[in-house]
Order: C-alpha cells, then structure tokens, then sequence
C-alpha cells in the first residue's frame, strides 16, 4: 500500500562502507550562452540565446542566458516565439567547437582537485573527491573554490551538487544548487527523506512526463512515495527499470566515477538530422536518407564494424507524428547502398506522407568486418574498395571533398553540415 510501511532496503543498501564517499556534480549554467558572454562583453547586460540559426526565426533555441529566461525565454522553444516574447533578444549562432574546448578546459580544471572525473554530458561533470578532500579543506569551501577557478578561468558560472554517490549529487545539483543563490548545495544519504521525499515525482532523475503519468495512476505523486512503494510491485511493473527508479529514489548508487565511461564497445552506431525546414517532397527525403546511410557506414567502417539491424526514424513537421521501426537485414554489412536501399524500403512502409523535420538512421548487431559468410555473385568487396577510397578522400581533404551528386539538389544537406559538428556550427 502506497505510503504505508514502506520497502525494506536491501542487504548491505545505504549502508557505509570503509571510507564514506564525496561526490559532485559540476553544472554549468547556461553553458553555451554563459560561454558566448564571456568572450562578448559588450553582450554582458544584454538577453542572450544561442540558436541552431540566427537566419531563420524557425530555428530552436539551444541555450538562453538567464537575463533571457527571466524574459521568459526557455531552451529547446522556436526562436521566432523566443523573439516574440523579447524583442531586443540577441541570437547568436553557435560555435561547438569553442564549447567542446572549453569544456575539455573545465575538465582539467577538475582533475586539480578530484581523484577522478567523469563528463556526463558536454555541461555537466562528476568528481570524486573521496581520497583528495583532505588536501583541500572543508567541503563546502572546497566547492566555493571549484566554482571560482572555473568562474575566473572560463567566465562559466558552475552549480555543484555534492553528495555520497552520484545520482544524490545530480539530484542536489538539479533540485537545489540551481535553484538557490549561491549555486551549492550538500545532499547527504542522511538527509534523503527529509530534503528529496517531499518534492514531486517528475523531479526525480529518470521520471519524465510519460513515467510521472504512470506513477500518479498509481497513486505516486512524491518521490517519497515512490520510494516507500514496495519493490516488488516496481519489479512486477517495469522489471529492472522499476528497481533502478527505486533505487534513485532511496539515494542508493554504488556506481563509480569512471573517467572512461563512454569509452565501451558501441551497440549501434547511428546518425539523425533535424532539417532546415519540413520536408514533404519524396525525392528530398529519399536524398536525406543516402546521406544518413552514407555517414553510418563510414563510421562502422572507420570502426572495422558492420551491422545487421537497421533502425529507421523520423518526426514530422511541427513534432505532430513520428516513428521509429527496424528490421534485420540479411547480411550483416557497412556498404551505403544496401543500408540506403533497406532504409528508403522501411521509411516508406511507414511513412504517412505529412511533412518531415527530422530523419534518423542506426545500424545495431555490430560485428567485426574483417569475418562474413561469402556467397554467389558478392559485391561486398567491390564496394568496400570504393568506399575505402572515399573515406581516404574525406578523412584527406574533408567530408565535403567528394560527395554524391543528388547532394547538390534541393534536399541536400552534406555541404552545409560539412562546416558542422553535431549538426552545429564550429
């Protein structure tokens, strides 16, 4: 019965053991607007968004300073509605690889005080700080100083969330260093119940709106009463994803600050794309999709992978429709041409004709390409020559150096991402 009783913890959860652990969570505030103010001081006073293109008023805010989201503004909105609501907004385009180098910059700053650090995501970084603490003092001054070193170095304003184990420390860092002055603040395994219970569910890390609307039909609205919920009844909903939300919930994590963690074998290696306007048109579609197919299989190739399952998805114009669906090839392969034909074939089974803003490919099933099953009439090696020899090109003279003819047409995008990283400009 919900919030009465509660679940037992099990074995050995929650329980200390040997050295009590401190960990943090670094997160930069508005990362690629704080990054573009700091190198534009004329901009200091001013609302500031970055966007995927400043040209067109239907681009999608990616960052927005928090003069601008006291404005009203909020990241991921379009930035025509964004202008609407601030006129003298200033919309900058982005420049990734500045923000990739500055973050690479805030790393090393960390690992001046951390044993270990970990990016999370290009913003957002964990430190253990368990055998190194005591070379640096007080915990919370400990933090201060991180946060002024990054602030003096980079112009970026650092919220740290510091606790026992990492998803206490996200969970210090999202639900209260972000949202109190000073940008700090110590969650405790100890004080878990009295600080985290209480807030809503969708604040836990891991709970979206699909998830909260789950939870509330059961009678969940707090994290402490997800929490109390019986493990078990977790289990028999959602299997291992009912126990890890429990786990969260009650502030247990053994998981270790990796600096390596994304560095493990891949399971699919993919590649999407959200267009510079809808895309309605057949043959632009089918132009978008060669090229997805081309750069999946040029990354499987630079990896010495092929793959076998071929996952096809995209979202519709205005973010109405969408799908995603797979199929397993015959042969495991990294040839453009099977992946694209497999592609085109899967899209359009599915497809209902609207308007098209964002296309994805991923190959799944990875294996070694230098082992496969031969058979009659195979022009696998044929391909694999010529594609070699492209990919020699580009990695030469870049990716833009030699590309498919229909890429010059109207749907075309390999020219105009060539000067991107991520879909973003440089």
């Amino acid at each position: 019965m919900i919030g009465g009783g509660g679940s037992p913890l099990p074995e050995g959860a929650g329980k200390k053991r040997g050295k009590p652990r401190v960990v943090i969570m670094a997160d930069m505030q508005s990362f690629y607007a704080s990054v573009e103010k700091a190198s534009r001081p004329e901009y200091a006073n001013r609302p500031v968004v970055v966007a995927g293109d400043p040209k067109l008023r239907s681009g999608i805010v990616l960052a927005a300073c928090p003069l601008a989201k006291r404005r009203g503004v909020t990241t991921a909105e379009r930035l025509g509605e964004a202008m609407n609501k601030c006129a003298d907004l200033v919309v900058l385009r982005p420049r990734m690889q500045t923000y990739i180098n500055v973050s690479m910059q805030i790393t090393r700053i960390l690992e001046r005080y951390a044993d270990a650090v970990e990016p999370f995501s290009i913003d957002e970084q964990f430190c253990e700080l368990t055998g190194s603490l005591h070379l640096h003092g007080e915990l919370k001054q400990t933090a201060l100083r991180i946060q002024r070193d990054i602030s003096e170095k980079t112009g970026v304003f650092a919220r740290i969330g510091i606790s026992d184990n990492k998803v206490l420390a996200k969970m210090a860092c999202d639900q209260f260093a972000k949202k109190n002055a000073e940008g700090v603040f110590h969650l405790p395994q100890a004080l878990v119940q009295e600080n985290l219970w209480p807030l809503p569910v969708q604040g836990l890390f891991g709970v979206g709106s699909r998830m909260m609307r789950h939870l509330n039909r059961m009678g969940i609205y707090t994290i402490g009463d997800l929490a109390r919920t019986p493990l078990d009844a977790l289990k028999r909903r959602w299997g291992i994803n009912g126990e890890v939300l429990w786990r969260i919930a009650n502030g247990i994590d053994d998981s270790p600050v990796t600096p390596g963690t994304h560095d493990g074998a891949q399971q699919a290696i993919g590649h999407g794309m959200t267009l510079p306007r809808d895309y309605g048109d057949k043959r632009d579609i089918e132009t978008v999709l060669l090229e997805l197919s081309e750069e999946v299989c040029r990354r499987c190739r630079f990896r010495g992978v092929m793959g076998r399952v071929l996952s096809v998805g995209c979202t519709g114009g205005g973010f109405e429709f969408g799908f995603s669906r797979q199929t397993t090839l015959l042969q495991p392969t990294h040839v453009t041409n099977h992946v694209y034909r497999a592609a085109v074939g899967l899209f359009h089974q599915f497809w209902n004709g609207q308007p098209v803003r964002q296309l994805y490919i991923a190959l799944g099933g990875l294996v070694r390409d230098d082992v496969y099953q031969l058979e009659f009439d195979d022009e696998r090696e044929t391909y694999r020559a010529l594609e070699l020899a492209t990919d020699e090109i580009k990695d030469r003279f870049g990716v833009s150096a030699i590309v498919r003819a229909v890429s010059a047409g109207s749907g075309g995008q390999a020219y105009g991402r060539a000067a991107k990283i991520g879909g973003h400009y440089k």
